[in-house]
């Protein structure tokens, strides 16, 4: 492979030749313009693998070169070098096309990821297929649908994957919000590093700087080692923040610091720790409701949301069911090493019209019940154990369940008289401790009010009288997450 080259502007000659030292020790031939028209003359008679620009030039702004480069140079990655504290600009540039951006003043290790982030655009993505057309039903990259939809959302996804600006998922509890995140990962430069999943929700409120910047020995009470935080453990990667909504105010504001300057202070450190990390944050909550209300705050939903993308419910594109459930299908069969069942009509018919609270997930869980109670090759409309229309979500995707009484008694370990009469003497704990048998009585609870609201955990919540917040922490404590 030929030398890489790097177009560098900026009309200050110390960044230009910091920034031309750091681009020859890794092996990258640069190219320097002191202006606006020096960089169009030189794109003019050539090619760059990568331009790194400053937001303000003698003649123009930064914002104008990217535009330029997107439009005639589509495969040039263009990075921004902003001011210190100027993180509009940032957004706007990554908004119009930009790659990525570095903050002044340049720290050299900061300049180096980037740039040698920018350069894995020139070699094929671990993730992405090659040699053959792409599949039009997605099963090439697991994001199944043929509907026009999910069509254009995987086309969105290889654009996505090509920059490092932050995306915001955006949907229903279900819809796959993660296995997009994935997919942007896997598809582009930091494919060969980490990707980092964390429930931000799961996480209780006093942990949670702990749990993504890390801490060192002794800052707190337990602290009894050094800790490395999520943003470490994903430098190079991607650190996907799910339920970035749930995240406590006071720890939005310390993300917000993270995110721009591309830095960390673990907890009782002294020191900030520079991390190299692709943001990509998702919610079924509407942030921008969110914002209104003042439970998130305006500048980090500006900061996260640089581009939306958005996953539809399973009820607006119904004509990918049949995908998804041949997919489930033949995954089960494999799995298990039995004969692949087949759905009657009937039961085709009813899942198309059924509103899937829970979305693919849900699907999925229809399937799996069906596949396991029922060893008959054709499963039938009985086989699906589909709710009634009265159970069924209200289109919002917040999942309606059953009435209180009806949801309450499916709840309960027995009749409504057996559970009011039972005492100390009538709870078999058998020879376990009573953590433990605790803890079996939490899981079949939660896991009832799951069956009976369909698996939609913020009306199991609800049914079980607790935040969905406090569920998602008893899933993960559980190990039912």
């Amino acid at each position: 492979m030929t030398r890489a080259t790097a177009l560098i502007v900026d009309d200050e000659p110390d960044i230009l030749e910091l920034v031309s030292i750091t681009c020859a020790r890794l092996g990258v031939v640069a190219a320097t313009a002191g202006n606006l028209a020096e960089a169009r003359a030189l794109l003019a008679q050539r090619s760059f693998d990568l331009c790194l620009t400053d937001m303000r030039l003698p003649d123009g702004d930064g914002i104008a070169l990217v535009r330029l480069i997107a439009e005639q140079h589509p495969d040039t990655p263009v990075a921004m070098i902003t001011a210190f504290g100027n993180m509009e600009t940032a957004v706007t540039a990554m908004k119009a096309g930009a790659f990525d951006f570095v903050p002044k003043p340049l720290d050299l290790q900061v300049l180096r990821d980037l740039i040698g982030a920018a350069l894995k655009l020139r070699e094929p993505a671990a993730g992405a297929p090659t040699g053959t057309k792409a599949s039009s039903d997605g099963s090439d990259c697991g994001l199944l649908g043929t509907s026009a939809q999910m069509r254009e959302i995987r086309g969105l996804i290889a654009k996505l994957a090509r920059n490092q600006a932050p995306v915001f998922i955006s949907g229903e509890s279900g819809t796959g919000k993660e296995l997009a995140a994935r997919l942007v990962h896997s598809m582009g430069p930091r494919a060969d590093a980490a990707f980092m999943p964390v429930n931000c929700g799961a996480i209780p409120g006093e942990l949670v700087e702990s749990e993504l910047f890390g801490h060192r020995k002794g800052s707190f009470t337990g602290a009894v080692a050094d800790k490395q935080g999520l943003f470490q453990a994903a430098h190079g990667g991607t650190l996907f923040l799910d339920e970035i909504a749930d995240l406590p105010l006071p720890m939005q504001v310390k993300l917000l610091r993270a995110i721009q300057q591309k830095s960390v202070r673990p907890v009782g450190a002294e020191q900030e720790v520079p991390v190299d990390v692709r943001i990509i944050s998702a919610s079924h909550h509407d942030l921008k409701q969110a914002v209104e209300r003042g439970a998130f705050r305006q500048d980090l939903f500006y900061r996260i949301n640089v581009i939306e993308l958005y996953i539809p419910p399973l009820r607006e594109r119904s004509e990918d069911i049949d995908v998804l459930v041949e997919h489930k299908l033949t995954r089960t069969a494999a799995q298990t090493g039995g004969a692949r069942q087949q759905l009657s009509d009937a039961a085709r018919r009813a899942l198309h019209n059924y509103a899937f609270p829970g979305n693919v997930r849900e699907l999925e869980n229809v399937l799996e019940r069906a596949t396991a109670l029922s060893d008959a090759p054709l499963l039938d409309v009985s086989d699906l154990r589909l709710p009634q229309p009265s159970a069924q979500s209200n289109g919002n995707g917040n999942g309606a369940a059953e009435p209180p009484a009806v949801a309450a008694a499916l709840v309960a370990a027995g009749p409504p008289a057996t559970a009011t009469a039972a005492g100390p003497a009538d709870i078999d704990i058998g020879e376990r401790p009573l953590e433990a048998a605790l803890d079996e009585i939490e899981k079949t609870a939660i896991l009832k009010a799951l069956d009976s609201t369909h698996w939609n955990r913020t009306a199991a919540a609800k049914l079980l009288g607790m935040t969905p917040r406090s569920l998602r922490y008893r899933l993960g404590k559980l190990g039912l997450d």
